[in-house]
């Protein structure tokens, strides 16, 4: 009599354990560029998210993705899954650290299929949550709004019509380098032809305690302001403030003064070098033409 009994599965969405979800800037230009280079008839783009996974599967990290032939306008599901495992085999060979944790599509909202292409992707990622990636490419909110959804089964059976994309949240992370491309880029933004120069060593040096001393005044003003009284307190960002304090190692003034003045020398002599470099090249070049 056990064996003919119904499991009743009615997992609510708010009882999920959602993952914590981090995304790659370069994801979003992989994306964008998809959409751009998308055939005029197509309404939508669809590709694989790959990535990596802490161990507990709690936390992921999307790095890269690639595109995936898809037809919007069929009525029935159509998007080529063979070739979504032969780019992802060939990804492999370069990068066997990141494994497919998703899928993405532009637009503002889900489409009618995105809970059949959430069931390939689930078997795709075997027992591990697949994540569902929404980018607003018409801006229709007045920016490139970015939502991230995960499978939340409702019902009797954990079917692809059966299951619930539950919004979680998704936090765009850049590291140092891709930093710096940013910043390229959002230099180039107010000029008409939007075009920057790259900067050299000591205008990124530059730039770069610039910000860090804007940052250390916002946040003497955010703690002067909490021991005042006139700012509410967060305990988050308390624990971050003494993270990032206990992280600064313990220095006397006058030696980090002259590491910074002999790290600079360096720079500048480094600097000097290559614009001597530069210059012989020239003239080597010159010299050759007149001959």
């Amino acid at each position: 009599m056990t064996d003919s009994l119904i499991t009743l599965n009615l997992a609510l969405p708010a009882a999920v354990s959602t993952p914590t979800l981090t995304v790659s800037p370069v994801v979003l230009f992989i994306i964008l560029d998809h959409y751009l280079r998308r055939d005029e008839e197509q309404r939508q783009v669809v590709g694989t998210l790959l990535g990596v996974r802490s161990d507990d599967g709690r936390s992921i990290e999307v790095r890269n993705a690639f595109s995936v032939p898809f037809d919007g306008n069929a009525k029935k599901l159509a998007i080529d899954m063979d070739y979504h495992r032969s780019m992802f085999d060939l990804h492999q060979r370069v990068n066997q650290k990141e494994v497919v944790v998703g899928w993405y599509a532009t637009g503002s909202e889900l489409s009618s299929k995105a809970a059949e292409i959430q069931e390939l992707y689930m078997a795709e990622c075997a027992t591990a949550p697949s994540v569902h990636l929404l980018l607003d490419t018409r801006l229709s909110t007045d920016r490139l709004g970015l939502k991230a959804f995960v499978s939340a089964p409702v019902g009797l059976a954990q079917k692809a019509e059966r299951s619930l994309l539950q919004p979680t949240r998704c936090d765009v992370r850049a590291n140092d380098s891709e930093r710096s491309g940013l910043d390229s880029l959002a230099m180039a933004r107010g000029k008409e032809d939007r075009t920057a120069p790259l900067s050299t060593d000591l205008e990124n040096l530059e730039r770069a305690i610039r910000k860090v001393l804007t940052l250390v005044n916002r946040t003497v003003a955010y703690v002067d302001g909490v021991n005042a009284g006139t700012t509410t307190a967060d305990s988050a960002i308390g624990r971050r403030i003494m993270d990032a304090v206990a992280a600064v190692p313990k220095i006397d003034e006058a030696e980090f003064e002259t590491a910074f003045n002999d790290h600079l020398q360096d720079q500048l002599m480094a600097t000097y070098l290559a614009n001597m470099a530069q210059a012989q090249i020239n003239i080597a070049e010159s010299v050759h033409t007149l001959i």
